[in-house]
């Protein structure tokens, strides 16, 4: 019998592109283990519209 998986596919999104001004958006979709992760996700991302590493969070 095969295991049921506790990963779910998340999206990411920039939290200083809203602020910036600019046109568009820069989100990754990712996967993570909800067991050991249940709270939402922050990563350090390239945002390609800014040009620099900046923190995405976890949307619905």
């Amino acid at each position: 019998m095969a295991k049921k998986g506790n990963r779910v596919q998340v999206i990411l999104e920039c939290t200083e592109h809203k602020a910036s001004g600019k046109a568009g958006t820069s989100r990754y979709i990712t996967t993570k283990n909800k067991k050991n992760t249940p709270d939402r996700m922050e990563i350090k991302k390239f945002n390609p519209i800014l040009k620099k590493m900046t923190v995405h969070k976890e949307i619905k």
